[in-house]
């Protein structure tokens, strides 16, 4: 059913979107493809590519630099468009990698357009996706550039509790969760070995602890206060356009 698709749940933060506008939709959502943990499906740089919308699985957005060093940028879960920017800006920016075993639907950029023009709450929708993803950016930046070690660890695992709950993939006792400590890493701007003495500390100080694929919330309200975590940036309390 396409009103239980992750996407339809996420748009559905924004808009509630009518019989018709889910048809048009599902229109979409039928050229289906596989893609190998670890295999790029978008290569920085690349031209004339479809953009895809992860059906299940987790994927990683990044930059690499010409030293070999790679800042990921964000992690996509199911229900987020990959590569939609760079559709419309004709070359990509950045490469996606998924990070396990994928499913997408392939979608062009005319399929969509026109998809936009018969439904513009849609179109409205799809552009409130692109905001937020820009709005987490920014509080990615102010991850990196001001808090310290354990405070951005601590926000960048609540935030994606928030974006799983909204799928109905976790809530506020945890979530799984595919991540190494390596995408952590690369992620939050610290070293590998750094990483795990972060978690250590927050798993000793009874916040949170992440073990073997899952991240558990030992004390949820502590860790939001620690981390001065405020998910209103997110926008997904309750649908704008009904």
């Amino acid at each position: 059913m396409i009103d239980t698709t992750p996407l339809v749940k996420k748009l559905g933060a924004f808009v509630a979107l009518s019989d018709a506008e889910l048809s048009v939709l599902a229109t979409l959502l039928k050229r289906r493809r596989s893609f190998v943990a670890g295999r790029d499906l978008v290569h920085q740089g690349q031209s004339d590519q479809a953009a895809y919308i992860l059906a299940s699985g987790w994927a990683c957005s990044y930059k690499l630099l010409e030293d070999g060093q790679r800042q990921i940028v964000d992690f996509q879960i199911p229900g987020d468009f990959l590569g939609l920017r760079s559709v419309l800006l004709h070359v990509s920016d950045h490469s996606i990698e998924p990070v396990t075993d994928i499913e997408v639907t392939e979608i062009h950029v005319a399929d969509l357009l026109e998809a936009f023009a018969h439904t513009p709450r849609l179109a409205t929708a799809v552009l409130w996706a692109a905001s937020r993803d820009e709005a987490m950016v920014v509080e990615h930046l102010v991850d990196v550039g001001r808090r310290n070690a354990a405070e951005r660890m601590a926000h960048f695992l609540l935030e994606l509790a928030a974006r799983l709950f909204l799928i109905g993939q976790g809530d506020r006792t945890g979530f799984a969760c595919p991540l190494t400590q390596y995408h952590l890493a690369d992620a939050l701007g610290l070293s590998a070995v750094h990483v795990n003495r972060v978690l250590r500390q927050l798993r000793e100080e009874g916040m949170v602890t992440f073990r073997d694929g899952l991240v558990t919330f030992d004390d949820y309200a502590r860790l939001a206060e620690f981390a001065q975590f405020d998910p209103s940036y997110m926008d997904q309390a309750n649908p704008l356009l009904r």
